[in-house]
């Protein structure tokens, strides 16, 4: 039998898990679990949670799925690589227990703490070492812990990722890596080092951190209790770990300055590579340093970050029901029959914690010239699609500004790019040519394991297997109008903060 990667996507919604033939590059059989989006607990405005058991829990119900689907061996499985749900906050005692909830990407709570660090160490000073305000990413989530929870805080032996969670569970090794470290804020790319005089300020000590190793690596083999709960074979290496976004970068190729990535699943995310220690001087777009990143060859991402995409899609689908819940397909025929512009419906899709595009704004989701003689389904599909696209354009807008010209963006054949009428809008606002694949973060994870275990030589050999599915352009007679609207929905949303 062919040897097999296994790549875990360990999302917010559903954890996938994917095996790819390591010889040709090509998805074997996926499987997700749960069938339904996983819960986030939200117990105050702006809060959001998951406990990190959780997706341990669909971890190991999707691999059970997929040895199942494809009838295969675990024997035949020879690395396993993890994509994670960026910034969260896994904090565990001695014994590697939880001891409490993940703060998860989207939760709000830290913004104050952040944007005090940002004042008090001097904008100019985190913008140059930190290429970003702490703002309400890890570290300042952990600060959050520390005043508010002592207790728990007094009981954290190490902090984790998510991902560096899932690679736990399997291996028994508490690591992460130089990318986790610079998403969560702990990385200081003055000092190619972490980031002490964060952690000094906010009172941190830095032994809570665990141990780096590289991206493409092994970095840990499977202990028996996690072979037995998995249906895996004891002994397999895990030989990568990224965050979502930067896997979604590296499962669509994008791995060189100037190349650009896309995404619109829970969120949406425009990612673009660079060589430069760039960064906005607003913090409204966020760098960290990409997985092709080494000593003497810099690479960052820059990230901008649509908190609601995929997660308003699942609202209106849950809340909008007709007899029977309405599919995503259903949706987006009704939308089709509204016109460009929605019949003057605007929407801002802000309804999923602190916006960075906004500064860390909480706006809230709301409608702007709903009107109840005219407006039906159609138009409030149409313009929540929109709407979405409008925010992506927005940030894009700040990437463009910063020097990072971009005339193709690469995604995958997936959640919100499925739609006809979403890249029609997309391409059309944007500017860009888009390019979609046969790929997904769960296969990039795959990919990225048989890199660092070394059964693939270079990234080129990785990608022999990745196709082009189809591709848009830009029509100018649309674009005029898709600016118009978007123009529009520009002027709403610089009154409204």
């Amino acid at each position: 039998m062919q040897d097999l990667l296994l790549g875990l996507d360990i999302g917010s919604s559903s954890v996938k898990a994917t095996l790819v033939i390591a010889e040709t590059g090509k998805t074997l059989v996926s499987a997700q679990s749960p069938a339904e989006e996983m819960a986030m607990v939200a117990s105050q405005p702006g809060w959001a949670e998951q406990h990190p058991d959780l997706w341990w829990e669909h971890v190991t119900l999707s691999i059970k799925q997929c040895l199942h689907k494809a009838g295969v061996s675990s024997d035949n499985i020879k690395a396993i690589g993890i994509a994670y749900q960026m910034h969260g906050l896994v904090a565990v005692d001695k014994d590697g227990k939880p001891v409490r909830s993940s703060i998860i990407w989207c939760d709000s709570r830290a913004v104050d703490y952040g944007d005090k660090a940002f004042t008090t160490l001097g904008q100019n000073f985190c913008l140059t070492h930190f290429l970003n305000s702490p703002g309400n990413f890890t570290a300042s989530k952990l600060k959050w812990v520390k005043e508010n929870e002592p207790e728990v805080y007094s009981r954290i032996h190490k902090i984790m990722l998510p991902g560096d969670f899932i690679a736990y569970k399997l291996t028994g090794e508490i690591v992460t890596s130089d990318t986790g470290l610079s998403e969560g804020i702990f990385w200081d790319y003055a000092k190619s080092g972490i980031a002490d005089s964060l952690l000094n300020h906010y009172g941190i000590d830095q032994s809570l951190l665990a141990e780096i190793k590289p991206v493409f690596s092994v970095q840990g083999t499977l202990t028996a209790e996690a072979a037995k709960e998995t249906g895996l074979k004891k002994g397999t290496v895990v030989s990568y770990r990224a965050g979502d976004q930067p896997n979604n970068a590296f499962s669509l190729n994008v791995l060189k300055p100037g190349e650009t990535a896309a995404t619109a699943g829970t969120s949406g995310v425009i990612y673009s590579v660079t060589d430069q220690n760039a960064f906005d001087p607003k913090s409204r777009v966020n760098t960290f340093i990409h997985v092709s990143n080494k000593a003497a060859q810099k690479r960052n991402g820059v990230l901008l970050c649509v908190n609601g995409t995929g997660i308003l899609n699942s609202w209106l689908r849950r809340n909008f029901k007709s007899d029977d819940p309405l599919s995503y397909q259903q949706m987006n025929d009704l939308a089709k029959q509204s016109p460009i512009g929605a019949e003057g419906l605007l929407m801002l899709p802000f309804g999923n914690g602190a916006e960075r595009i906004l500064e860390n704004k909480i706006l809230g989701c709301s409608w702007h010239g709903l009107n109840f003689n005219q407006h039906n389904q159609s138009h409030i599909f149409r313009a929540a699609q929109e709407g979405i696209v409008f925010a992506l354009k927005y940030g894009f807008d700040i990437l463009q500004g910063m020097g990072l010209k971009t005339q193709v963006i690469r995604a995958g054949h997936a959640n919100m790019f499925l739609s006809p009428l979403f890249r029609q809008a997309f391409v059309n606002t944007i500017g860009a040519r888009l390019e979609l694949y046969d790929t997904d973060g769960a296969k990039g994870a795959a990919l990225g394991a048989g890199v660092g275990a070394g059964i693939y030589t270079s990234f080129e050999e990785a990608f022999k297997g990745l196709n082009l599915i189809l591709e848009e352009s830009p029509d100018l007679n649309l674009s005029a109008r898709y600016q118009d609207t978007y123009n529009n929905w520009k002027t709403i949303l610089t009154n409204y903060i």
